[in-house]
């Protein structure tokens, strides 16, 4: 699944598409994709201005002129193309199967944009004016990781007490919003934190050094446009390169670049954890 990095590299790709630019037309290939489409999705948006598109976790928002705001989530194989004048598409793209497009925004200056999903986990929503924050969907989410509001201190006292393994807990979006298993393993590796350390114990000036090197990681990552580890893809249809520079994530029983001990893998939360033995503790 996309995470943080994947998600902000597709905001900054349909940001020159969409923000300033109205919906001339919006098309529905079908009526649903992991939930049913809002009510009146079409007639809500068409005519609509957007006004500014963010990011709040894993999830793109597009603030109306109506005073509504637009969610997107990519899911698992979401992944949005922009075709018209300006933007242009890689050489080397594999263009994704026609038969899997099923939004279609038509927005003011020719340009028009799919959204494509093959196993259907993306959903949109709309929400009402001064909504979408205090929703279910997003009010319990923690601090934005890249943000000023997530310290040492905001992360101390998210896990103070906390029994869990810290892989487990910064998973936990209530935690750290938009932090997903690639990189709370890179991160984890960088700060010399096994995986398995119960998150209450860890002091605070691990925790210092844990929170900087998930700005680090992450930053990083946007900066190289994501991982491309199974079909992401930019809106341009580029890959992200950060899977290149992965120390630990997906590089079982290969040495560690530190110490060259085996690389380890183990189950943590339904989800493959990779770390260091020697390194990590």
């Amino acid at each position: 699944m996309p995470e943080l990095p994947e998600v902000e590299t597709v905001r900054r790709g349909l940001e020159p598409a969409l923000t300033g630019r109205r919906f001339k037309a919006v098309k529905l290939a079908r009526p649903d994709l992991r939930f049913p489409f809002p009510e009146r999705f079409v007639e809500r948006l068409e005519g609509t201005r957007v006004e500014r598109l963010g990011r709040r976790a894993k999830f793109l928002m597009a603030e109306l002129s109506t005073g509504e705001t637009l969610t997107m989530h990519l899911g698992m194989t979401g992944r949005f193309t922009i075709s018209g004048e300006g933007f242009e598409v890689f050489a080397h793209s594999v263009s994704p199967a026609p038969q899997h497009d099923h939004v279609t925004f038509s927005m003011q200056g020719g340009i028009e944009i799919i959204f494509n999903d093959p196993r259907r986990f993306g959903f949109m929503e709309l929400f009402a004016q001064g909504e979408a924050e205090t929703s279910a969907r997003f009010s319990e989410l923690g601090p934005e990781p890249l943000s000023n509001a997530f310290s040492a201190i905001s992360l101390t006292d998210a896990i103070k007490g906390k029994k869990s393994p810290i892989k487990t807990v910064l998973l936990d979006q209530r935690i750290v919003a938009g932090l997903g298993n690639i990189y709370v393993c890179e991160a984890l590796f960088r700060a010399g934190i096994a995986p398995t350390t119960r998150a209450g114990d860890i002091s605070a000036k691990r925790l210092e050094r844990l929170t900087a090197h998930i700005k680090d990681v992450l930053q990083e990552a946007v900066d190289a446009g994501g991982s491309s580890i199974s079909d992401f893809a930019s809106t341009s249809g580029a890959l992200g390169y950060f899977q290149h520079n992965f120390l630990v994530y997906g590089r079982e029983n290969k040495p560690c670049s530190v110490c060259g001990a085996a690389i380890l893998r183990i189950p943590q939360s339904g989800r493959s954890t990779f770390y260091c033995g020697v390194c990590q503790s």
